[in-house]
């Protein structure tokens, strides 16, 4: 199977599958000296036709060895940071307010464990810390990764014109100011905190609906990609609808339980739908010996393990099943998590670690079958032990392991190509890439039983600095022109 050609600026999308073939280039001229035969026939050796004299074409000299131009590239476009770049692409507004949401949740996070470690700021809470930690990390920057990603990648892939920037701007700022009282409102006031829900609320059914209109407007045979997303959206605004009614009616278990529907039910169906059609379509364009391979029944698969878990939490939450349940669940964990190990290798994991930035995506991608494989291990421990051993281990191998390196990998991916840099994990990528693959390890360790309290201010310390650094780095690119000169 022949797939497109990779091109340095190709954004992290299926644009080079709707993109048209290459115009082929011109024959060559004929050499200076050569005669040129009439079709069919051959040209007499070294000989002008009869009665006709030679011609010989007149060609400039061309500067450089052998005759071939020399390609000068154009000086690097800089130029200052501006708010109003952040409207010239769908990503760039996108991207840079997940940031501002991520890192304020992760220094919010940090200063709670700081306090619950070692008791140094004597913060209040209005909300639970777990209620307040567990939204804003599923819905408040992740869906507006999704946005920057959607609105870019999304036109492509269901063949119709793209928003304009402006249009989608509006949900963006909703969600944005709407998380961001919600972090303050958590110590200062619960109306504070359930007002921004409910603008957050507004901004995401607003994301979900602008995504819709693409998805009616296209007439292309394969819409499951784009339905798939647009479904988990849907899910998604009710899951986080329902939490903020159960957060008025007093009920924290309840909206705690929304939100973690959400996650496997919006967030985790939106990623791996992306993973399924981008993940073999990338690598397959770096590693030519590695063929584009997603058969929709691995799609159905990963949507049967979010089905799965969504279902598994109410079910264990409203009916307490006894021993039965627990190995059940087990059983198609277990099973589960051995088809996605194999599906990682199969996709070019150990290929793929030859390549950074591609290595960054598999190596994400891994984590989801070790979360399947840990979460049976939890299970088993409960039924041999009684008690659960490894408590919020799992979630965190998802939530983190999984979601957090793809978030990274692909983040980093559709930054560079958009603004006009080649698609490459530097040195310092590179490295808070595994640096995060660290905080990810140490997280699962501090969810052990009786595990040192301290564990979880060292996982949240990694985590911040981490993305506070990668933030950093890549929001300046977003408020700034592209380096090639390009638009967009």
């Amino acid at each position: 199977m022949t797939t497109p050609p990779h091109t340095p600026d190709s954004p992290a999308s299926a644009a080079a599958e709707n993109s048209p073939a290459p115009v082929p280039a011109p024959a060559a001229a004929p050499a200076s000296g050569a005669s040129q035969a009439p079709a069919g026939q051959a040209p007499a050796s070294g000989a002008a036709p009869a009665g006709k004299p030679m011609s010989i074409p007149v060609r400039a000299a061309v500067p450089g060895a052998g005759g071939k131009p020399k390609v000068v590239k154009p000086p690097p476009v800089t130029g200052p940071w501006r708010f109003a770049t952040l409207l010239i692409a769908p990503h760039r507004l996108g991207f840079f307010s997940a940031m501002v949401v991520l890192v304020a949740a992760s220094f919010w996070w940090l200063a709670v464990q700081a306090d619950r470690s070692f008791g140094v700021l004597g913060l209040s809470a209005t909300l639970a810390p777990i209620t307040t930690h567990a939204a804003v990390m599923v819905f408040g920057f992740m869906p507006l990764f999704f946005s920057g990603f959607l609105f870019t990648a999304g036109p492509r892939w269901l063949g119709v014109p793209p928003h304009k920037p402006t249009k989608t701007a509006p949900c963006v700022v909703l969600q944005t100011a709407g998380w961001l009282l919600w972090l303050a409102g958590a110590h200062t006031h619960a109306g504070v905190a359930l007002a921004g829900m409910a603008l957050a609320l507004a901004g995401l059914a607003w994301m979900v609906a602008l995504f819709w209109q693409l998805i009616f407007a296209s007439q292309e045979e394969d819409r499951v990609h784009g339905k798939t997303v647009g479904y988990g959206g849907i899910v998604g605004v009710l899951s986080l609808g329902g939490a903020l009614l159960a957060l008025l009616a007093q009920r924290q278990d309840l909206a705690l339980l929304l939100v973690r529907t959400g996650l496997w039910g919006f967030i985790v169906v939106t990623y791996v739908a992306v993973a399924h059609r981008m993940i073999p379509f990338f690598t397959s364009n770096v590693l030519p010996m590695i063929q584009i391979w997603r058969p929709f029944w691995v799609l159905w698969l990963m949507l049967a393990v979010c089905a799965w878990q969504a279902l598994a939490l109410w079910v264990q939450a409203l009916l307490a099943p006894g021993a039965w349940w627990t190995a059940l669940a087990l059983a198609l964990e277990a099973a589960a998590g051995g088809v996605l190990l194999w599906l990682a290798i199969v996709w070019g994991l150990v290929q793929s670690l030859k390549i950074r930035l591609l290595a960054m995506l598999h190596v994400g991608f891994v984590w989801l079958g070790l979360t399947m494989a840990y979460g049976a291990l939890a299970r088993g421990l409960l039924l041999f032990s009684g008690h659960d051993v490894l408590g919020l281990g799992p979630l965190h191998l998802l939530a983190m392991g999984f979601l957090g390196s793809i978030m990274l990998a692909m983040v980093t991916r559709v930054s560079c190509g958009h603004s006009g840099r080649a698609l490459v994990a530097d040195s310092s990528v590179w490295t808070l890439f595994w640096v995060f693959q660290l905080a990810v390890i140490v997280r699962t360790v501090a969810a052990i039983d009786s595990a040192p309290i301290w564990l979880m201010f060292v996982t949240a310390l990694i985590w911040t600095v981490v993305m506070t650094i990668w933030s950093l780095r890549f929001g300046n690119w977003y408020g700034r022109p592209r380096s090639d000169g390009k638009p967009g």
